[in-house]
């Protein structure tokens, strides 16, 4: 198998956490492209819509980091990216659907691109847009989290799919200048995994495009 993506891209950096947290690393060689790349008739060939990463296996092509993920969890399932109970699995889930259906849309580069193109919002428009959407969908995801506090980590001791969406999520704050300092679960989740050898591993610090 291998894993098409960037190295700062958010999809990517999530499908590199699990695969480190699956020590899977020596069964799924990691390709990280030139930025553009993706546009190319060769990466347009394996995923249509031109997104950002895509899996390849021997069966075919898997596309979008959370069906990549699922994927992932089925074919090497220990340790399981959600936690034991259905309602525990449920609220997982509900943070990562928060972070890759809520969030991320609304402040990914193709996104902001078309405000610009097409409604004529300025770059700092488009900043503050980004910010506005960052912060009111992580400031969720701290009072849900709060609400059911558990362990180091979102849904418990260890590591799991909440947390590899909320991670990502949480550079990309910082990128845009989203003051979050005051979200202080979602800080300690952070913190946790600073420490955490599979995030080191996937940081894209450690994983650099060819490009750089």
């Amino acid at each position: 198998m291998k894993l098409i993506g960037r190295s700062g891209s958010s999809a990517s950096y999530r499908v590199r956490i699990a695969l480190a947290l699956k020590g899977a690393g020596d069964r799924v060689a990691i390709e990280h492209i030139t930025e553009g790349a993706q546009y190319d008739d060769a990466f347009r060939a394996l995923n249509p819509q031109m997104r950002l990463p895509c899996l390849v296996t021997e069966d075919g092509v898997i596309v979008q980091s959370m069906a990549i993920l699922e994927y992932l969890d089925e074919v090497f399932p220990d340790p399981p990216l959600l936690p034991g109970s259905a309602l525990d699995r449920a609220r997982s889930r509900a943070i990562a659907q928060i972070v890759v259906a809520d969030i991320h849309p609304l402040q990914n580069t193709g996104a902001l691109r078309v405000l610009g193109t097409d409604f004529g919002l300025g770059a700092e428009a488009q900043q503050d847009w980004a910010r506005h959407w960052i912060r009111r969908g992580l400031a969720a995801c701290e009072e849900l989290l709060t609400t059911h506090p558990t362990g180091p980590f979102a849904t418990g001791d260890t590591p799991g799919m909440a947390d590899i969406c909320l991670i990502p999520q949480m550079r990309n704050a910082a990128r845009f200048g989203v003051d979050i300092s005051d979200l202080t679960r979602l800080a300690a989740i952070a913190a946790a995994a600073a420490e955490h050898p599979a995030f080191i591993a996937a940081h894209p610090d450690n994983n650099p495009n060819p490009d750089d």
